[in-house]
């Protein structure tokens, strides 16, 4: 689930091992390309944790994080 905090969008994703979090940070990268939009990233083994934000408005919460969002939650 999403959380809304600090002016971002955030969410940790755990994988059964570091190739698993690896293949869905490859998915969750053509999903950020298609829609030009980027989150900031932390990967560390199994554990996947995105942050969303639009830079050009301010470093707020705007819809095109909402809509990435919900791209990524259908790659889980």
């Amino acid at each position: 689930m999403w959380k809304e905090e600090n002016n971002s969008l955030y969410r940790k994703f755990q994988f059964k091992d570091f190739k698993e979090a690896f293949a869905f940070l490859t998915k969750v990268a053509m999903a950020a390309e298609q829609v030009n939009h980027h989150p900031a990233i932390k990967n560390t083994w199994n554990t996947v944790e995105l942050w969303l934000s639009t830079h050009d408005a301010g470093n707020v919460v705007t819809d095109k994080d909402r809509k990435l969002a919900e791209m990524i939650d259908q790659l889980v």
